[in-house]
């Protein structure tokens, strides 16, 4: 007669065993799944008023297959995930002002969706939104992160000449370097960087760009980075050609006057911990959408 007693524990093991090989996996595959598919919780996105000005040329719909709403998983070649967001009534002929958002160092294109809050308030203003994931910083990153305005735009109907990017911590140094890069300074029309790892002393080994919108993002409590924000204020005004000392506006920033070709140039300083994405959602869009087109 067989020992059913012995088998018992015998199949026990080998299941745990088994469980132990082949578990872990799985549960990996589910969390990156549920990361990818919650994201679309944070993507409340609004309907676009189209004015008349937005009506500046058109695409061919026929070359676009981008969807209205909300997109995951996009990729560049390398491998930069980013999502991307549209208004709800997104018209796939109207040329959209792109705002690209850049995500700090530990983070990643779901999570920077939540924290930064912007998607709502940038589609409200006709925006289309594109989060990326955070890659290692260098130069090669740089560039790659550079080539997801081209990728979107062989999707949905991108307004070139009004790609504006920010980005918080790493993703704001890396929102300076797209703008002030051989290789990449031609994309960006303004820029936002927040909490930015750069101070004078790395940018004055830099040449200058051409004069370009710059709303500079920092807080005095900031205590990775002390002082940077008003270091990179002072040197993209120079950039800008703009007079040296800073006016305080109605909205809490200061600026810069008188700069090459009316150029704003702001430096707004908050007093929140460097981790913290400043609350100034709404002076951030009316930076960008009074901006205007770049000449290229």
């Amino acid at each position: 007669m067989i020992d059913f007693s012995t088998i018992k524990p015998h199949l026990t093991k080998r299941n745990m065993w088994l469980a132990a090989i082949f578990l872990p996996p799985i549960l990996l595959v589910l969390i990156m799944l549920l990361m990818e598919t919650g994201s679309s919780d944070y993507a409340q996105m609004g309907n676009a008023v189209y004015r008349p000005e937005s009506f500046q040329g058109q695409c061919q719909t026929e070359q676009l297959k981008g969807a209205a709403g909300a997109t995951h998983g996009e990729s560049t070649a390398d491998g930069i995930k980013f999502n991307v967001r549209t208004p709800l009534n997104y018209d796939p002929t109207v040329p959209h002002p792109l705002l690209l958002v850049l995500s700090p160092a530990g983070s990643n294109r779901a999570k920077t969706e939540k924290t930064t809050d912007l998607t709502l308030a940038a589609t409200t203003a006709g925006m289309i939104v594109a989060y990326a994931d955070h890659p290692p910083l260098s130069p090669t990153t740089a560039v790659e992160l550079g080539t997801i305005p081209e990728l979107i735009a062989k999707k949905w109907c991108i307004d070139d000449k009004r790609i504006y990017i920010t980005g918080h911590s790493d993703g704001g140094t890396s929102t300076m370097a797209l703008a002030f890069m051989s290789g990449t300074k031609h994309i960006p029309s303004a820029i936002a960087p927040s909490a930015a790892g750069i101070n004078y002393e790395e940018l004055r080994e830099r040449r200058c760009p051409d004069p370009i919108p710059a709303m500079i993002m920092h807080s005095a409590k900031d205590k990775l980075f002390p002082g940077y924000g008003k270091e990179s204020a002072g040197w993209w005004a120079t950039c800008n050609q703009c007079d040296p000392i800073p006016e305080p506006l109605d909205n809490g920033c200061s600026a810069y006057t008188n700069c090459a070709n009316g150029i704003k140039t702001w430096y707004c300083e908050g007093d929140k911990p460097h981790s913290q994405w400043p609350n100034i959602n709404a002076t951030l869009i009316d930076f960008f959408v009074s901006s205007g087109r770049k000449e290229k």
